[in-house]
């Protein structure tokens, strides 16, 4: 017991010693940021700071932000940092870890200055960056600052204000849900070495933020503009887009998505929790082997491979419904793990299935009830989610996963957009069953906003007690089994209390195109399909002749696309003019017995085979009245 008091003491000491020395700091943060001259694939900083009260100090970088759920350690991109006292002469600096620089004689730092690389084309050691959360340093073109790439704080201070000013080249645009202070071109703004200072060919923003986590919670865009605003319930919504070829617009993407907005302003109640919202997309030309967005409370980040608009519109839809949403939760609904966010040694919160399942479950459920996807399309969306949660751990506890993302269960984090939406949707189904159809998860949502709101948190172990006081004592149990506890959801009772019956497994006759996900091969270096196992092909695929090593090169006369978000949209729009009888047709390449490649047409006319379709949803012949009326409260009926 001796041992535990001293090290209990030693704890709250050191506690004490780290509040005194954030104390110790006042003032605010001033950021110069030089975009006008770029040296070796770097930019240069000079922070100005606060007024600080000790001999002692230590400037930080984030190890993670919020919404990654994975470690950068973004301190690695800065070099040649220096203190500096108000003459300008250098202050003691010794670098303490990846993130850290310890700095000495500290009561007479005036500015600290450094060098940053960007992580788009690094090729430093250490943790590969998701794309959105990253940094981009193309000189004349495009400048992405995610503000965790960039900027820092010291000790824990990140509860003080920010102040940035940002030269950039003459003509450039900062996309960014932040409204800035002011926009113009400098009359005397200089820094101290970063090269040369602002002329006529350049101009400065000023952007100012309450705090760090707002700061990281703000990504900015800088290129020519290419921009579009939409209104929505009075929010101006800005759609920015760098597309280096010019085959996407900003107007292009505003068409797409204005419907899905339109519908998620109507399914949050016809108001939204902001004034101004961004969708920033950045698309590159170069090959991907992954692409995706990060959510932000004011706006979200697009990466995406630069493909014609009309290949990827419901995945834009999707990827935009599910973002946008994020302002519902973290923004208006988040616990003490990720407001105030602990930048430096980042805590897991128990509730990715509230963060990701819940924006993920609206972003689907918003589609259906503002009839921009059939009910059919959105009973698909879930069968897709059942059989991507499949292969993950059917028994690990969400919160379990939740708090073990970053490493002990890292592989499974992807399930909190899966299964996680699934808790989401058996959670809504739950509450209306238990209301007769009157309540269900939008209600809770609104009603946890009002409760907490953007500038309260919650207990993260306090949650599930919070719902059940808002909503049914029953709603304790369903969290105990299954997002506390490992049982998995019980998926045939669920659906029964929205008139649906469910098999884990059930067979039907449709049309295919020959192929199954046993025989299609991904060969990611040539950037096609071909076929693998042809013995596992379906009847269609045996008529039409398809042979191990042929690589799909058209149907039906069109060309099939590259690899990349297009494809599910082809093969679905090809699905959708089949005719049973009709002759269709598959171009192949296929080496010959001298090993020759040759284009080869098969052809076969079009039948429907036995598919066996995991996970079928079907109406109940005989719904109840209650029934009904909790599906009609469920899908917009």
């Amino acid at each position: 017991m001796r041992t535990s008091k001293v090290f209990l003491l030693t704890v709250l000491l050191l506690s004490v010693k780290l509040a005194l020395a954030v104390e110790a700091i006042e003032g605010k943060y001033v950021y110069t940021i030089n975009l006008t001259r770029v040296v070796d694939d770097k930019v240069f900083l000079e922070l100005t700071v606060p007024a600080i009260d000790e001999k002692e100090i230590t400037f930080h970088l984030p190890k993670m932000v919020p919404g990654t759920y994975a470690i950068e350690d973004y301190g690695r991109f800065v070099s040649d940092l220096q203190a500096l006292d108000k003459k300008g002469r250098p202050l003691p600096v010794e670098k303490t870890g990846t993130n850290s620089w310890k700095i000495s004689k500290a009561k007479k730092l005036a500015k600290i200055t450094y060098w940053v690389e960007d992580s788009y084309d690094t090729e430093l050691p250490g943790p590969e960056i998701f794309q959105p959360a990253g940094t981009n340093i193309e000189a004349s073109k495009n400048f992405i600052l995610n503000a965790s790439g960039y900027f820092g704080f010291l000790n824990n201070a990140t509860h003080l204000s920010y102040e940035i000013k940002v030269i950039k080249p003459a003509g450039f645009y900062g996309s960014t849900g932040l409204i800035p202070r002011s926009t113009n071109k400098p009359a005397a703004t200089t820094i101290t070495s970063g090269g040369q200072a602002s002329g006529p060919e350049t101009a400065v923003d000023i952007f100012t933020t309450a705090s760090y986590d707002e700061l990281v919670d703000s990504p900015i865009m800088y290129s020519r503009p290419d921009t579009t605003f939409i209104n929505v319930a009075g929010t101006r919504v800005l759609v920015s887009v760098y597309s280096p070829n010019s085959l996407i617009t900003s107007a292009a993407i505003a068409n797409t998505i204005d419907e899905v907005l339109m519908a998620q302003k109507d399914y949050l109640g016809g108001q939204l929790p902001v004034d101004k919202y961004a969708f920033i997309f950045y698309f590159t030309d170069e090959p991907v082997m992954s692409y995706g967005a990060l959510e932000h409370s004011y706006s979200s980040f697009y990466y995406m491979p630069e493909y014609p608009i009309d290949e990827m519109t419901q995945q834009l839809r999707d990827f935009a419904a599910h973002e946008f949403f994020h302002i519902v939760t973290p923004l208006s609904i988040h616990s003490e793990e990720i407001v105030p966010f602990d930048f430096i040694n980042p805590k897991m919160s128990r509730h990715l299935w509230l963060y990701e399942g819940m924006t993920e479950y609206f972003a689907g459920n918003a589609q259906v009830k503002g009839k921009l996807i059939s009910i059919d399309q959105y009973i698909n969306m879930l069968r897709e989610k059942m059989m991507v949660a499949a292969q993950f751990n059917d028994t690990l506890p969400m919160t379990e996963l939740s708090l073990g993302a970053l490493d002990t269960y890292a592989d499974q984090y992807y399930n909190v957009y899966q299964k996680g939406a699934l808790v989401c949707m058996a959670l809504d189904l739950t509450l209306l069953d238990l209301s007769d159809g009157q309540y269900g998860v939008q209600q809770l949502m609104a009603d946890l906003a009002k409760e907490y709101g953007k500038d309260k948190s919650f207990k993260d172990e306090a949650l599930f007690d919070k719902i059940t006081e808002l909503t049914f004592p029953e709603v304790r149990d369903f969290f105990r089994h299954y997002v506390e506890g490992p049982e998995p959801l019980p998926m045939a009772e669920i659906l029964r209390k929205a008139g649906l019956d469910y098999e884990d497994e059930g067979k039907f006759f449709d049309y295919s195109l020959g192929l199954t996900n046993a025989n299609i091969g991904v060969d990611m270096q040539q950037n096609v399909l071909y076929i693998q196992n042809e013995e596992e092909l379906d009847a269609f695929g045996k008529l039409l002749g398809l042979k191990n090593g042929d690589i799909i090169k058209a149907m039906n006369g069109r060309p099939f696309p590259d690899l990349g978000p297009q494809v599910q949209e082809f093969v679905m729009d090809i699905l959708s003019g089949m005719e049973e009888g009709k002759e269709f047709t598959i171009t192949v390449l296929r080496e010959d017995e001298q090993g020759e490649a040759k284009e080869i047409t098969l052809a076969a006319n079009t039948i429907k085979v036995e598919r066996i379709a995991p996970y079928t949803i079907r109406p109940m012949a005989q719904p109840s009245g209650k029934q009904m009326r909790v599906m009609a409260a469920w899908l917009g009926l």
